[in-house]
């Protein structure tokens, strides 16, 4: 499809990238939705947990929403469109990957950008509810990119899987990685970095076996880490391998579910691979968005109703 022209107009102050992304990852607030959890347990013996919002007469319709690396489903950029979607008669499944939920996961693998065979298991648990006629997909970041990957990779997608929103997606997850690991976004890279580690922490007792101290204390960017833990715990021969097979890029031309790609071209996270307008133009079910504002999942508008997430409502309402 022709490339989507972005009516995106954020106010002067939200501009710089910068702004729009850290306001939006550690300033934003969202009042007033009420979640409850859900336990999914998982075939590997392994769980997650699912934090659900529901209508207030009932809905035939739900969006399953994925966040970032080290997010979870409590974070505004989950929450503000659970509400929205919630206000406009659909439920919402907030996702927690695993060890994201406030407890840690049960095994040594955990989640990744790839990872879709967990997102396949709430799908069908969301079906086997027997409620939903329609499903919608929004992933941010990480989730993005692994949500494109779930419609692209396969050729039974269920039925019920109406579209998917994917917002400032890394989709060439090599490319986004020596984004994030340059000096202009530093502070970014050892925040996660930070948060990962101390999260890998606990798993040197539990798993001496699979992961020694010395490994541990090598990590020094996150780079390393998908080499020494990443690509290990989740079966891929290094970083690169993990990269290469994660990415949707490759999977983008097979996609046929209706998709919305949203990514701000000021987003510092994202290389240029990770605009896929070729693909764009050459797939009728492929819509790619390039706001020239927005940062990082930053698309802030007024009375706290981010642009990207009316833009989603907008998008499964014209189906």
């Amino acid at each position: 499809m022709p490339i989507v022209e972005s009516t995106y107009k954020p106010q002067f102050w939200s501009k710089k990238s910068f702004v729009a992304t850290v306001y939006s990852g550690l300033i934003r607030r969202v009042n007033g939705l009420e979640q409850i959890r859900e336990r999914l347990e998982l075939d590997d013996g392994d769980f997650m947990d699912l934090d659900w919002s529901r209508t207030s007469s009932g809905s035939n319709r739900v969006i399953i929403l994925l966040h970032g690396l080290e997010g979870n489903a409590q974070r505004p950029y989950i929450t503000g469109p659970a509400k929205l979607f919630n206000t406009n008669g659909i439920d919402a499944c907030s996702v927690n990957f695993r060890g994201c939920s406030g407890e840690p996961n049960r095994l040594f693998r955990s989640y990744h950008s790839g990872s879709t065979e967990d997102l396949e298991a709430v799908i069908n648990h969301v079906i086997n509810k027997g409620i939903y006629d329609e499903i919608y997909i929004k992933g941010i970041s990480l989730g993005a990119n692994m949500a494109l990957k779930y419609v692209g990779e396969r050729d039974d997608v269920p039925n019920e899987v109406k579209a998917v929103i994917a917002i400032s997606a890394p989709c060439d997850l090599e490319g986004a990685c020596n984004e994030i690991l340059s000096w202009k976004n530093k502070h970014y890279a050892i925040r996660f970095l930070n948060h990962l580690k101390a999260k890998l922490r606990p798993k040197l007792q539990q798993f001496p076996d699979y992961i020694s101290k010395s490994d541990f204390d090598g990590i020094t960017n996150l780079r390393d880490l998908d080499n020494v833990y990443t690509a290990k715990a989740h079966g891929f021969l290094d970083a690169t391998d993990y990269y290469t097979k994660s990415s949707c890029l490759q999977f983008l031309p097979s996609i046929k579910v209706p998709s919305l790609i949203i990514n701000a071209l000021n987003d510092s996270f994202l290389s240029a691979s990770c605009y896929p307008v070729k693909e764009a133009k050459a797939n009728e079910f492929l819509y790619l968005e390039m706001p020239k504002f927005g940062g990082h999942v930053g698309f802030i508008d007024k009375q706290n109703n981010y642009y990207n997430e009316r833009r989603a409502l907008e998008f499964v309402n014209q189906l």
